[in-house]
């Protein structure tokens, strides 16, 4: 069994993938390069991903977090977190004399058109998600008029349409695939001509955490998933761990958090991490579970991710600029003075 000594049987199982999301790389690197592109304060409306430690780590370096818009100075630059906004806040934005940098997911963005384009074409649009998330708000406001949200299946009950002929369900990225699915096929049972988006609109990295999550709790007593509190696919990996048979999972911001309780009995932990964690905090749980005995760590890999998103395009086009500006200096002839 390799090093997995006989003495204690102790084992860490690693789910891979696990941790940063495509969407979340590149919104974390926007607001890194805009400050040092533009210079602190950078603000951002909503935390730029649901994570304690990566919003305190942009915090120090210059950016400044805040909930409305109308807390941003006039001729501020304020950036549109991951999550989506709705369309009046960029109408907000531009009241408000602010440079905007959208660093809103792109698969955010194609939930977006798809409840404008529906909208347009007169559909009843049932939006699955939960109630108060940034990213229902953005997306709920794009169409507000024709969208109504279900959170989970005992709110099909009292879901109401104009038209049984025409309604469409969309769904926030970071739900649970399993719940999702019962919701959908109670409405479906509601309205038989439900139809469903080009494209199923739980993101990627959602899907992949879930599938590995599940695959640690078919052999791990206990599962530690790292995240924030307000993190959705965080919250959702502690739920899928538990329905796929794992007796206790916990989420965690940091190493510090765990307790040692919850190791009472239990000689295989499944560790995976939410799509907004970096990999430094799943780090400190391998450290913490190493000193307590659990230092055999095996990586259990149910999927490869190679998904990557460009930067947001206000950001790739003043960088360009910049980089242009470089070459005209440094092609204009000045002879050096070595």
């Amino acid at each position: 069994m390799g090093r997995m000594t006989a003495s204690t049987g102790r084992r860490v199982l690693l789910a891979a993938p696990r941790g940063y999301c495509a969407g979340v790389d590149r919104a974390v690197i926007a607001v890194e390069k805009a400050l040092e592109q533009y210079g602190a304060p950078i603000y951002v409306r909503h935390e730029i991903v649901h994570n304690k430690y990566v919003v305190q780590t942009l915090e120090k370096k210059g950016a400044i977090f805040v909930e409305q818009t109308a807390e941003v100075p006039e001729g501020s630059i304020v950036m549109f977190s991951a999550h989506g906004v709705a369309p009046v806040v960029h109408d907000e934005a531009a009241a408000g004399r602010l440079a905007t940098i959208d660093a809103t997911c792109p698969l955010v963005t194609k939930v977006h058109k798809e409840a404008v384009r529906f909208a347009k074409e007169d559909y009843d649009i049932l939006l699955i998600g939960h109630e108060g998330h940034e990213e229902v708000i953005g997306t709920s406001g794009e169409a507000p008029e024709h969208i109504t949200l279900v959170d989970g299946p005992e709110d099909v009950a009292k879901v109401e349409v104009r038209d049984p002929s025409k309604v469409v369900w969309l769904s926030q990225t970071t739900l649970s695939v399993d719940e999702t699915m019962e919701t959908v096929d109670a409405l479906k049972n509601k309205f038989p001509q439900l139809i469903s988006p080009p494209s199923d609109d739980i993101c990627y990295a959602t899907q992949n955490r879930q599938i590995a999550v599940k695959k640690l709790a078919e052999d791990a007593q206990l599962v530690i998933v790292v995240g924030s509190k307000n993190s959705s696919n965080s919250i959702r990996m502690v739920e899928v761990a538990l329905d796929a048979g794992a007796s206790a999972a916990h989420l965690v911001d940091f190493a510090s958090e765990i307790d040692e309780a919850w190791l009472e009995g239990v000689t295989t932990v499944g560790l995976t991490s939410g799509a907004s964690v970096p990999d430094v905090l799943v780090d400190g749980v391998l450290e913490w579970l190493a000193e307590r005995g659990y230092g055999d760590v095996e990586t259990v890999k149910t999927a490869d991710e190679s998904i990557t998103f460009s930067l947001p395009k206000e950001l790739r086009r003043d960088l360009r600029a910049e980089a242009a500006a470089l070459v005209a200096d440094r092609t204009a002839g000045t002879p050096s003075a070595e």
